[in-house]
């Protein structure tokens, strides 16, 4: 290995922009660090990834970085970062993956269950289609626009020749409305 005072030297010339001194502290350290990856976790592959994050991340970070007494250390510390992130972000992933999994197996529902949802979907629409009959015109057709056309308030108080606000308190009242003839 390189005396510390070179691999500083690197350093320096590195954080100052130097392209070939990064390379130099790329190819003088890579195996160092891969050795110590390895120690915490055996797998290569991510160990190699996380040692070329590091040194990306340094050359992206280059002009912001301070002077470093102890480079070798430095590296490692990051290194060991890198790789705690990544190993937590896989953990987060593989726990998401299995929530789906466990989600997808609950979501299989039998045939009496499909045809019970599909009647009570449809008593619910049949009660609703009757609340919506008993709002007044103006508030049908607001919601009409708001829920089954999907426009914005803006857009309903343009069409509707009304303010923003007096075609929100329409909405609002006229759910307020369906919520109590829908208990």
């Amino acid at each position: 290995m390189l005396f510390e005072e070179d691999v500083r030297s690197y350093w320096d010339k590195m954080r100052l922009g130097d392209k070939q001194a990064l390379f130099e502290l790329y190819n003088n350290m890579y195996f160092h660090l891969i050795r110590f990856g390895l120690k915490i976790n055996a797998d290569d592959e991510l160990v190699k990834d996380c040692v070329n994050q590091v040194f990306l991340n340094l050359w992206d970070k280059r002009s912001r970085l301070n002077a470093v007494d102890n480079v070798k250390s430095y590296l490692m510390t990051s290194l060991k970062r890198c790789m705690l992130d990544q190993l937590a972000y896989t953990d987060k992933m593989n726990a998401a993956v299995s929530r789906m999994g466990a989600e997808e197996e609950r979501a299989e529902l039998s045939y009496e269950e499909i045809m019970i949802a599909v009647q009570q979907d449809d008593e619910l629409k049949h009660k609703l289609q009757l609340a919506i009959k008993q709002l007044t015109p103006r508030q049908m057709e607001l919601i009409q626009l708001k829920f089954f056309e999907g426009l914005t308030y803006e857009q309903i108080a343009e069409r509707s020749s009304q303010t923003v606000k007096t075609a929100y308190n329409t909405i609002y009242d006229a759910i307020k409305m369906l919520k109590k003839l829908l208990k």
